[in-house]
């Protein structure tokens, strides 16, 4: 109901009653002021011009100008002809001539206070009317927003975030939209969705991908991804940290699978190209709308958003998991600790998978749709929501951001003064609160030793601590493959194929993990004698490096089971191989006792071996002490590498 008409009506409802209580303030024996603010209220009623109602309550508050009830009408009036600062002085004079006549004025002062960015009074009026227990309950909700709000909003002010956005080039942005920005591990390659045509009459864009690598700094000429595009709109993707995956959002497509209007799409890079889009099943999509994927670094936890039932407001944020199978989880609603009665919307999930970046425009923020972020808690749940500050949100629309894997500089589009056109994509720099935990990479090449040539390898990373497998990828086809770690665990890698001897290595990060300095591995797997195309290369040690023993023991640790069960599989699978397991330790302490150790512990796996099954007669084991030390001795590094058990084959 239009607020002037509002308030006269109440007036009406109100003058019987007022009498013969502290209202006679409102009343006016002023016969001239009565009848202009009668007049203005029936001119208010036929719909005149708000500066002409404005004239009588002006002239009824000059006859008496204790009539609060005309310096109601007249602020109101004030707030149809959006001068809401004259609207907040006229709403304190109706709170100091009687606080008491009619409590709705404090809503109505706060309302006004939120139009002029006067948070903090604007959240101690809307909390005075909420102590008031009002009936009406769209005020009320309103007013339980302009407290929350108007609280968070005042001392973002005052507590401002660095905030220096740039344009990332040319290259990308042009005078046409672009937007939902996403990134390869490396960041070296960017996706993006460019809206190539404006809009229809029916208000449908033509929404195609767009890719740029950057070279020495400077982000390329975009291309087309002509192999994903189509005559119809695809949009809001994330690409897998390795670029080989790539998740998206595609509406209105027929006889293909698809569940609803916007549905699921997945495409792989296959060589040079990208596979035909396919839809995920009605295991993922729904006939809902189902939209704005992001990948984990793990390849196997999506988030998206989604208006399903079960959804809290309008949008809301939803998690699958793709179990060791393959198949996916039924989605779970992230639950009302992130999801609201608004909507919940555009999410990132940064590659250390515990870091959620998304879009709200319900939870306490400046305006409009805010950018927030969450923590996953240690038992899975995630914690409170964070708003990103101000100004990176405004009182307009912020959104579709995402995160470099350093956690150092955010991506995100905006149509900022300055900008190419439309909708533009910039860069800055990551309020250190808002920062992700530390996360690397491992990047490698693996190769037949004996040819050089790249291999369809799988590659499995484990956490140590739990057993469980972390990732588990392939090869792209030139032997490559980039995996994520992040910070906070202890990861065994296995690369293997059939028929030759897998590839182990240690990457130890319950500390730390550092972008810095990634991990880049050239690793060549040994082909098995008489099971492979080329003949073997001159046998070489494949050492054990997530084998561990006890301190100054032969004791095996309980996280070596995994990589001892690996080399059982391999020894079953190859009935022919025979092995022996060779022991070295460092320098430190006497000769005897090193060599006495290093075949204690060869001897250990030996026996693990045969306690599982295998013959003595394809096992030797053999001690070297300190003797073959692949390192210096001299750094710890050196002396944890030159501690190693390894087998090799005869």
């Amino acid at each position: 109901m239009h607020r002037l008409l509002f308030w006269c009506i109440a007036f009406l409802a109100w003058g019987a009653s007022a009498t013969a209580q502290s209202y006679t303030t409102s009343k006016t024996t002023n016969e001239k002021a009565l009848s202009a603010f009668n007049e203005g209220r029936q001119e208010a009623r036929r719909g005149r011009e708000a500066a002409v109602v404005l004239g009588y309550f002006e002239k009824a508050l000059k006859e008496d100008p204790a009539f609060i009830d005309a310096r109601i009408a007249l602020a109101d009036t004030y707030v149809e002809m959006r001068d809401f600062f004259k609207a907040e002085r006229l709403y304190e004079e109706v709170l100091a001539l009687d606080s008491t006549y009619a409590p709705v004025v404090f809503y109505f002062l706060a309302d006004a206070e939120w139009e002029i960015d006067k948070y903090e009074e604007c959240a101690q009026h809307a909390r005075r009317y909420l102590d008031g227990n009002p009936g009406n309950e769209d005020y009320k909700r309103r007013a339980q927003i302009y407290y929350s709000h108007g609280l968070f909003r005042a001392d973002a002010l005052k507590h401002p975030v660095p905030f220096d956005p740039k344009p990332v080039g040319n290259g990308i942005n042009t005078e046409k939209d672009e937007y939902f920005p996403c990134l390869t591990a490396d960041g070296e390659t960017m996706i993006f969705t460019r809206n190539t045509l404006p809009p229809n009459m029916f208000g449908q864009r033509a929404e195609d991908f767009f890719l740029s690598r950057r070279v020495n700094g400077e982000w390329q000429t975009a291309e087309p991804l002509e192999e994903v595009n189509t005559t119809l709109n695809e949009g809001a993707e994330s690409i897998s940290p390795d670029g080989s995956w790539l998740v998206f959002t595609a509406c209105n497509r027929q006889n293909d699978g698809s569940q609803g209007e916007c549905d699921l799409y997945w495409s792989q890079l296959k060589g040079n190209g990208w596979t035909e889009p396919r839809p995920f099943s009605r295991a993922i999509n729904s006939p809902r709308w189902d939209a704005q994927p992001t990948i984990g670094a793990d390849n196997k936890t999506l988030i998206f958003t989604s208006n399903r039932p079960g959804t809290y407001g309008s949008l809301d944020l939803w998690e699958t998991v793709r179990q060791s199978g393959g198949r996916w989880t039924p989605p779970q609603n992230l639950g009302p600790g992130i999801n609201s009665e608004g909507d919940e919307h555009m999410p990132f999930l940064h590659p250390d998978g515990q870091t959620l970046y998304f879009s709200s425009n319900t939870l306490p923020g400046m305006g409009g749709n805010d950018i927030f972020y969450a923590r996953r808690q240690p038992d899975g749940s995630w914690g409170a929501p964070q708003n990103i500050g101000y100004p990176i949100n405004t009182k307009g629309e912020e959104g579709m951001l995402v995160v470099s894997l350093d956690g150092t500089t955010a991506y995100y589009a905006t149509n900022r003064e300055g900008g190419q056109g439309g909708l533009d994509i910039y860069q800055f720099e990551l309020p250190v609160a808002a920062r992700p935990r530390p996360v690397t990479y491992a990047r490698a090449l693996v190769k037949d030793a004996a040819t050089g040539y790249p291999l369809a390898a799988r590659v499995e990373f484990v956490d140590l601590k739990t057993g469980e497998s972390y990732v588990t990828a392939f090869t792209r086809d030139d032997g490559s493959f980039l995996v994520c770690l992040p910070a906070g665990k202890d990861y065994a890698l296995n690369v293997e194929k059939d028929n030759y001897l897998f590839f182990s290595e240690n990457f130890n990060l319950v500390e730390t993990a550092t972008f810095d300095k990634p991990f880049v591995l050239n690793i060549e797997l040994q082909p098995i004698a008489g099971e492979a195309d080329a003949a073997p290369p001159a046998a070489k040690p494949v050492v054990l490096r997530n084998v561990f023993f006890e301190t100054g023991s032969a004791a095996l640790r309980p996280e070596s089971t995994n990589e001892l069960d690996r080399l059982l599989r391999l020894l079953n699978s190859s009935p022919a191989l025979r092995i022996q397991i060779n022991g070295h330790t460092d320098n430190v302490g006497d000769d005897a006792s090193n060599q006495q150790l290093s075949e204690a512990r060869a001897k250990a796996v030996y026996n693990y071996l045969i306690e599982k099954g295998i013959s003595p007669e394809r096992l030797k084991f053999a001690g070297f002490g300190e003797t073959q030390p692949v390192e210096s001795n001299d750094t710890p590094e050196g002396r944890s590498r030159n501690r190693r058990t390894e087998f090799v084959v005869w």
